[in-house]
């Protein structure tokens, strides 16, 4: 008994044209060149403040106010570092910018999976509610809400004080959306055998559910990590007190003109330089695990 064979199916012939050349190959290496040129003109206007920062950060005073846009330093110093960590409270800035926005990503992380881990499958009288009144304040301006947050850490009595500086950046309304949706996504028949076997509601959040939302988890990490140390205004109006100085309003300060007379570019820049490296770190560790699918998941 002989098997019949499939018949294969070929491509049609290809357009070409007078010299033999295929018209869509042609086309396509052209269109492909300009795209990449195209991409390369926008690198470079993209990067070339970041080079411009770097090259300065090396410079002298002098260099940096004669030749602002070189991205060559002559002659290159660590001057500006060295009078950084001298002569201004850079380490208790970064001392206290890594305890405050440790403290909230850890917590900010927990509690915003506890409040989307109820929203999604908890079932509760007004939960749409909630999440409505959730959505809501995504919608509104932070800068609005400034006035009001100082009125009631003063109020609490928890003004210049870390405690007023971590509280309020615990949890976080896009956190709880990401979280909610997220876990919205994973089948429940993954809770029910749980619960089968006895566990109850926060054994199956904290053991079964949690450790499957890893993706959202990260990318939560990351958003929080980034927001608290790079977060600003809120730092401004919950202490006045300079020894809690975060990094921000530490180099805030400096452009304003702290540590002496002159631009200083080089100081500034350095500062802020040195600033971006913990989230730069993090993000390019963290990048390709960023929202990804639930792992471990049973399909439905």
């Amino acid at each position: 008994m002989t098997r019949t064979q499939a018949p294969v199916e070929t491509a049609p012939p290809a357009v070409r044209d007078h010299s033999g050349t295929p018209i869509a190959e042609r086309g396509f290496g052209w269109g492909r060149a300009f795209v990449y040129a195209l991409l390369v003109v926008i690198a470079v206007i993209y990067l070339f403040p970041f080079v411009i920062q770097l090259a300065t950060s090396f410079k002298t005073n002098a260099d940096a106010a004669a030749n602002a846009l070189s991205p060559i330093p002559d002659p290159p110093t660590t001057e500006a570092f060295a009078n950084l960590f001298t002569r201004s409270d850079f380490p208790l800035w970064t001392f206290n910018s890594v305890v405050i926005t440790l403290c909230v990503t850890v917590g900010r992380v927990f509690f915003d999976a506890l409040a989307g881990y109820a929203l999604a499958r908890l079932k509760f009288r007004g939960r749409g509610a909630v999440f409505a009144a959730i959505v809501a304040v995504m919608a509104v301006p932070s800068i609005v809400l400034l006035i009001p947050k100082f009125l009631v850490i003063n109020q609490l009595g928890i003004y210049d004080s870390y405690a007023g500086m971590i509280i309020p950046l615990l949890v976080d309304a896009a956190g709880v959306f990401i979280m909610k949706n997220f876990f919205e996504s994973i089948p429940q028949s993954v809770e029910e055998a749980a619960r089968m076997d006895g566990a109850g509601t926060f054994r199956v959040f904290w053991s079964i559910v949690l450790p499957m939302a890893r993706p959202a988890i990260i990318t939560l990490v990351i958003l929080s990590f980034q927001g608290s140390w790079n977060e600003l205004a809120h730092f401004v109006i919950s202490r006045s007190d300079s020894d809690l100085n975060t990094l921000t309003t530490g180099v805030a300060a400096l452009a304003g003109g702290a540590l002496g007379q002159g631009q200083q570019y080089p100081l500034k820049l350095g500062a802020a330089l040195l600033m971006t490296i913990p989230v730069a770190i993090l993000f390019f560790v963290f990048q390709k695990k960023i929202m990804g699918t639930a792992e471990g998941a049973v399909k439905e």
